[in-house]
């Protein structure tokens, strides 16, 4: 059959790692953080914009919540154009609308107009992270999976860092619109660059398109050779014709639970991010801290999410996608409930700093490695896509719900809420989930998959 002249998943994934893995890794990873960057950066901005009295509360949550609507459309339509025109058109694509939405943002007059160029902003936002590392996903072999996407969920968080301690140092006095401005020049760039990285092998030939996918190979090969020796090919993956799966598949009775496991993960994760981290500069600002103060709180804390992604990295093929998750939950929720009673500073930043670097540490399981490898190839954009756009429903109605149970029960009251979200994640994963570590993308895939349907053939 067609597909065996090409094995693009046997091939990708026996090559070694060399200059070619790197190369691509800095492509995703320079789209990935400034995405992050932009993320990250509402909470130093917003908190300012309260204090000059630009914005308020409502407001606030208004800008955050249409991020996160134009996130969920984002990161749906990633999903389905990801499948359907290749990775590559994909991320060149989100990459260009939030970088230019940046320029529109810079250049604001109001708080609405803020409000709607963030809504364009979010379109690109939201696609990015599905598309980044379902993509690394695809080009690295299993045994090096983790290191590597763990490896770009922490090049990708350190702006978590970055943009609290460039908001640190430019907010105060330069103002919050260069925020936007060294975000649009970053993106411009990286689309530049991004325009020779090549399209995901595994994707052409899952649909059909082998002569493409077989030149794709070649050059990869090529370009590996040059440096490194490549072992011979010793199985075949004899596929059956290309499926033309719908959306409708994620819900099959081989894939459902999978899409239910995604979906709450996403769904948790992205509500402790959202509606806690993204906060704690407005939070620290209303209970009398003053803006400068206030981020450098935020910028020592936020230092745990590089810290979580290493972390991340080092554990993920040590204890598993399944076993780290729940674990991390648990400890999560436990760290959570010591924040609202941190009144000392110093206490404050220790517990903090580890409720981050913990957070992060489920962000490189989730987002990193798990999401992306619990789909086939065939569906694995729109699986992806389908989990973060559930996820990002939720976000849109989490700022509102952290502006009411804030005013009413402090912060206390929101890490009460996080800390629920994650003992709902929890017991879905240790009911539903299955483990994913150092097992190649095709062995993963459910038994009546066309990813599954092959047989082995020994080369001699």
């Amino acid at each position: 059959m067609q597909a065996m002249a090409v094995n693009a998943g046997a091939r990708l994934d026996r090559l070694p790692i060399s200059k070619f893995h790197w190369r691509v890794l800095g492509l995703i990873a320079g789209g990935m953080f400034l995405d992050a960057f932009e993320i990250y950066l509402a909470g130093g901005v917003l908190g300012a914009l309260v204090k000059s009295g630009w914005s308020d509360m409502a407001r606030n949550a208004q800008f955050i919540s249409t991020t996160f609507a134009g996130m969920v459309v984002g990161a749906w339509v990633a999903g389905i154009l990801g499948d359907r025109y290749g990775r590559r058109f994909s991320y060149q694509a989100n990459l260009l609308i939030f970088g230019l939405a940046s320029f529109a943002a810079a250049a604001a007059p109001s708080m609405t107009w803020l409000i709607a160029a963030r809504f364009v902003m979010g379109l690109g936002l939201g696609a990015e992270i599905v598309v980044g590392y379902v993509t690394m996903t695809e080009f690295v072999p299993p045994q090096q999976r983790a290191k590597w996407g763990a490896g770009l969920s922490a090049l990708t968080n350190t702006a978590l860092f970055v943009s609290s301690f460039v908001g640190f140092l430019i907010i105060p006095t330069a103002g919050w619109r260069w925020m936007f401005v060294i975000v649009g020049v970053g993106a411009l760039f990286v689309w530049y660059l991004r325009k020779a990285m090549p399209e995901s092998p595994r994707w052409l030939e899952s649909k059909g398109r082998t002569s493409e996918a077989e030149q794709v190979m070649r050059d990869i090969e090529a370009e590996v050779a040059q440096s490194h020796a490549i072992p011979a090919i010793t199985e075949v993956s004899a596929t059956d014709p290309t499926p033309k799966r719908s959306f409708l598949a994620l819900f099959s009775k081989e894939l459902v639970t999978r899409t239910i496991v995604g979906s709450v993960v996403l769904v948790a994760i992205n509500t402790v991010v959202y509606g806690f981290i993204a906060w704690v500069p407005t939070f620290l600002v209303k209970q009398g801290m003053s803006v400068v103060s206030s981020l450098g709180f935020t910028t020592l804390m936020s230092l745990g999410g590089p810290v979580g992604a290493l972390i991340g990295m080092w554990l993920g093929d040590r204890i598993g996608r399944k076993r780290g998750i729940i674990g991390f939950s648990i400890l999560a929720m436990l760290l959570g409930a010591l924040y609202p009673y941190s009144n000392d500073p110093m206490f404050l930043s220790i517990v903090g700093f580890g409720l981050v670097t913990v957070i992060y540490i489920l962000v490189a399981f989730t987002f990193a490695l798990y999401i992306p490898e619990l789909f086939p190839t065939d569906v694995r954009m729109r699986g992806a896509g389908f989990c973060n756009t559930v996820g990002r429903v939720m976000t849109i109605v989490t700022p509102y719900m952290v502006v009411a149970i804030f005013g009413g029960y402090g912060i206390g009251g929101v890490v009460a809420l996080m800390v629920g979200f994650l003992a709902i994640e929890t017991l879905v994963v240790a009911v539903l989930g299955i483990e994913t570590r150092q097992k190649p993308l095709e062995a993963i895939a459910p038994s009546h998959s066309p990813d599954m349907s092959t047989e082995k053939l020994k080369i001699a």
